[in-house]
């Protein structure tokens, strides 16, 4: 089935052959993409492979070594400053004024974007984020979930129409997580387009699309379905006795790429399916054990494409 044209009014970023050293070590490598307006576009993969300079470069924040491309219709190299403004960036670490109000926090913000009603703007982001109730509690006080929704209030507030988030919900619980995610998805519904690092699963699986980067290269990237399609892997789950020993006598054998523990079971997953159901054969006529083919999850594939990563960067 072949894919709709996407019309350049509907592209957000849209880049081709970005590369860039750091110190004589090439973190990004040749890296082309594009992004659709309101998507929220994830990006996964080991730490120090390039996903935020990546991200930086795709909306100018960075110039690349060679490559090029827009952002937003503009020019990544040309028109840096003109992308910068169109841009909100929100950093793992809490970066607004600890001393500052709720309130205050967010009319400094409103004034330093010179929006015309400060107080007002101000107002209608704290109603927005359920913020009411504590206008007047120092933002230092806040909980991990309320300093991560103030942050985004801020960083939203000028109205951006690309939003960069780093790691956002790193140490915060699991319900603030999710109400987090729902904010997000209605900012991409009134057109917001989001780029996300994550090294959550189920955030990843919140993305519209997602893109995995090892040590500097794109290994896959589409839809969840899309990426775990093309990742043809073949993927058995094994319940039964000894599962830690019979763990460390797959892992490495021919046809076996990733051997993994899912709670009181094992993920015993490869590309190369003949080789693998070769190797497990034997195993399956052990009656302690009870085999089930299966389709691969998402961590499946990025644990996968994780371990070869490792090898291909030694």
């Amino acid at each position: 089935m072949t894919a709709a044209p996407v019309h350049a009014a509907d592209v957000a970023i849209d880049v081709h052959g970005l590369s860039k050293s750091f110190g004589g070590r090439e973190v990004v490598h040749d890296l082309s993409m594009q992004v659709r307006r309101g998507t929220i576009y994830g990006f996964l993969g080991p730490n120090g492979s390039g996903k935020t300079t990546t991200i930086r470069m795709l909306c100018g924040l960075l110039t690349p070594d060679s490559g090029e491309g827009t952002c937003l219709g503009y020019d990544i190299r040309r028109d840096a400053d003109k992308i910068k403004r169109q841009v909100g960036y929100m950093t793992q670490r809490f970066s607004l004024y600890q001393d500052l109000s709720v309130r205050e926090n967010l009319e400094f913000v409103a004034r330093l974007y010179g929006m015309a009603d400060a107080r007002g703007s101000a107002a209608d982001m704290i109603k927005r984020l359920g913020l009411n109730g504590r206008e007047e509690q120092l933002a230092g006080n806040l909980s991990g979930g309320w300093k991560q929704r103030l942050a985004l209030g801020a960083c939203t507030l000028p109205n951006p129409q690309l939003l960069l988030l780093d790691e956002p919900t790193a140490g915060v619980d699991p319900k603030a997580r999710r109400d987090f995610w729902n904010e997000i998805h209605a900012l991409a519904a009134d057109g917001l387009t989001v780029l996300v690092s994550t090294h959550y699963m189920d955030e990843a699986e919140r993305c519209h699309e997602i893109a995995y980067i090892a040590y500097g290269y794109l290994l896959a990237h589409g839809t969840v379905d899309e990426v775990i399609a093309k990742s043809a892997l073949s993927t058995w789950t094994v319940s039964g006795d000894d599962l830690n020993g019979l763990s460390s006598e797959l892992t490495g054998k021919p046809g076996v790429d990733m051997v993994a523990p899912f709670g009181t079971s094992l993920h015993v997953s490869g590309r190369d399916k003949a080789a693998l159901e070769a190797t497990i054969a034997p195993y399956r006529n052990n009656r302690g054990l009870n085999w089930q083919h299966s389709e691969p999850s998402l961590e499946d594939v990025f644990i996968e494409l994780m371990t070869r990563s490792k090898d291909n960067f030694q």
